[in-house]
This record gives C-alpha cells, structure tokens and sequence, in this order.
C-alpha cells in the first residue's frame, strides 16, 4: 500500500472497536465449490468471536461449521467519501453447548429472520485486517486538501 492512497491500515483492536458499532456484516463462505457471500446480523462476543444467529436447518449452518470463512463488516458515508471495512478469517463453528446456547440467547444477536430452531455459530478471529479511508475525493474528482 502506498502512503499517499488515502486509506490507513487499522490494528487489531480498532478493528474490533469499530466492529462493534454495527450490526450486519456479510460472511464469505464456499457453496458448491464457488464463493458464496451472505449478509446477516452479528454481534462480538466477550472473547472478540463473531457471532451469528441461525435457522438449525439453514444452508448457511451446515456450510460454514468447521470450514474457514472470511468475516466483513464496514461503514460507508457515501457523501463524505469516507468509510472503513474490517475483514476476519478464521474457522466457524457451531454452539453446541447447552450452557453457552442458553447464554447466547441472552446476550448474542436477535434473529432478523426468526425460525423455530436457530443454532448461534462462532467465527473465531484468527487474521484480522481493516482500513480506512481518509481524505475521500469530493463529487468533482478533487481531493479536498488540493
């Protein structure tokens, strides 16, 4: 990356800092052996995991548990050309214990899409990477400090 390229590499725990002031996310994942990309709703939990929640019998479910996926979540403000994106790899796994599924009906993400059997699955943050974009161009192509 060049210095002047208007973005700013963010560490891991601006990373996470930023991360948990939103809400959806998109999780990259393989389906029938091509990339698939689906958004849903998230929360980090209290050991920085990604955590979403959903139907037991989704495709989402039985396609990510155990595989390694790729977490992203950002924020764009369109008019102002600026934004950031976090990404995070890591391997996904299915809540399985009962203790921990009922804490996580308490504290992990509400479903968006509510069906009578849901599962939480957690994306362990193995590599984590973000940036941000600062000094965007204005609608006429001029970056605002020329």
């Amino acid at each position: 990356m060049y210095a002047n390229d208007g973005f700013r590499e963010l560490d891991r725990w601006e990373c996470r800092a930023l991360l948990v002031t939103v809400s959806v996310g998109r999780i990259v994942y393989t389906r029938q052996a091509l990339p698939a990309v689906l958004p849903v709703n998230f929360c980090l939990d209290r050991d920085g995991t990604v955590v979403v929640r959903t139907s037991v019998s989704s495709e989402l479910a039985s396609a990510i548990d155990g595989a390694v996926v790729a977490f992203e979540a950002d924020e764009v403000a369109a008019a102002a050309h600026s934004g950031w994106s976090v990404v995070a790899l890591g391997p996904a796994t299915l809540v399985t214990d009962p203790v921990e599924h009922a804490r996580l009906l308490r504290t992990g993400p509400r479903s968006w899409a509510p069906a009578p059997w849901e599962v939480f699955v957690r994306i362990a943050q193995e590599l984590v990477t973000g940036r941000r974009l600062v000094g965007g161009r204005t609608l006429d192509g001029v970056h605002p400090s020329s």
